[in-house]
């Protein structure tokens, strides 16, 4: 917020594209808007009074209050103050209304509501999957900070999900476009970028989720689609969360469609095909091949219309069933039947030779920054005390003799003294 109030909104986090009728682009002012109630929320929890925040919004020379003092320019000082005193008021209104987070037993509160929205939410398509698994990710992560602010790179944030690094860059520019996560920096050489979480849904968007991609590759309306009163959405993340990194859910083996299964059933057990279908986000297709998948590896069992999951399925121990000969006792061998063994692995090696390989470039380009910032290296044209003895003469450094005829000029550098007998140039 001091950032903010400082420099502006230089991530354009508060920005919108509205349009009114008619033509007329609000998008600047709304924006101005937004960026003045979110540093009016903040000094109403700082304890600042109106009048205080009136004179920093007009009189400081903060990118925050462009907007307030070219309205004052424009229309007076008290049309800006009244604007100003309306953002303050909504602004203090809704600090009232909201459960303040002041404690850390205050934010796992928080988080469990905002898990539980991610639970309900259908996340659809292959992107949809993606994304889910990189708001699990990082709900971990902060619950171990205790704070919606946290700090992950990309490479540590893939081997969570069970991706790649592309995969996981691509996920957080989605997220990012939805105002789902904000950037706060790109990190340093030795940590890695800090993001926060944004646990409220986006204003433009109320109770309803929907996705800027539109219809994508990955499945219609890839991405968080759009959320209605009865969607019948519903998995465990905590459970996502423990087996989405395992080789055995990678893109070629259970992937993130199989994940969501599994996290639904470990949900709701008991659960008929149709029912599968909206609690995991799944299109029919889906469901069949993977319920088939499952049940041959024993993690399922069919009775009658509803689908059951094995006793030991989330250690990855199957049990035999009529569907199901041979059964799996582990991940790992999921992993070896399904082709993705080793994959985690083979991710963690390339992740750390380009970590390897960047520490040395930093190496590199630190020694040559010393190498360019170190005095330069004199002339050769200028005289050294190292070659000149105590009577002027020249002496070559190897030998110790004195060179005839080469003498220090007045200006300090070397000459031939062609006056000298027996000599010539």
């Amino acid at each position: 917020m001091h950032r903010l109030l400082v420099l502006g909104d230089q991530d354009a986090a508060y920005a919108t594209g509205n349009r009114q009728r008619g033509g007329k682009n609000t998008a600047a002012s709304d924006h101005a808007w937004a960026m003045t109630r979110a540093v009016a929320a903040d000094a109403v929890r700082a304890g600042w009074k109106r009048s205080s925040f009136v004179q920093v919004m007009l009189d400081g020379p903060y990118k925050a209050g462009q907007h307030a003092r070219a309205l004052q320019h424009r229309r007076g000082y008290d049309k800006a103050a009244a604007w100003l005193q309306r953002a303050w008021d909504g602004a203090q209104h809704y600090v009232r209304s909201t459960d303040p987070i002041s404690t850390r037993q205050d934010f796992h509160a928080a988080l469990t509501a905002f898990r539980s929205r991610i639970e309900c939410t259908p996340w659809k398509g292959i992107a949809g999957k993606t994304d889910l698994r990189n708001l699990i990710a990082r709900m971990a992560i902060c619950a171990q900070a205790g704070s919606w602010d946290h700090t992950v790179s990309e490479r540590d944030l893939a081997e969570r999900m069970g991706c790649s690094r592309t995969t996981a860059h691509n996920s957080n520019q989605r997220l990012l476009q939805t105002k789902m996560l904000r950037q706060l920096d790109n990190g340093s050489p030795t940590e890695g970028a800090r993001w926060m979480l944004i646990s409220r849904l986006p204003s433009t968007t109320s109770h309803h989720w929907s996705t800027p991609k539109g219809p994508k590759a990955g499945g219609a309306m890839s991405g968080p689609s759009v959320r209605q009163p009865e969607t019948g959405a519903d998995i465990d993340s905590r459970t996502a969360g423990k087996l989405m990194h395992l080789d055995a859910f990678a893109h070629h083996g259970l992937g993130g469609s199989g994940l969501a299964v599994l996290a639904a059933l470990a949900e709701r057990d008991g659960q008929s095909l149709t029912e599968l279908r909206a609690s995991a986000s799944i299109s029919r297709s889906t469901a069949y091949r993977q319920v088939g998948k499952l049940k041959l590896l024993g993690l399922i069992s069919q009775e009658g219309e509803l689908y059951h999951l094995s006793p030991t399925a989330l250690e990855g121990i199957g049990r035999q069933t009529p569907d199901c000969i041979d059964p799996v006792v582990g991940w790992p061998e999921i992993a070896e039947r399904l082709g993705t063994a080793g994959t985690g692995e083979r991710r963690r090696r390339h992740h750390e030779a380009q970590r390897v390989h960047w520490h040395h470039e930093q190496l590199r380009l630190a020694e040559r920054r010393r190498a360019a910032q170190q005095a330069p290296l004199p002339h050769p044209a200028v005289a050294q005390g190292q070659y000149v003895g105590a009577d002027g003469c020249a002496i070559d450094p190897a030998t110790g003799e004195v060179v005839v005829g080469l003498c220090v000029a007045a200006d300090g550098c070397w000459i031939w003294d062609v006056t000298t007998p027996g000599e010539s140039l």
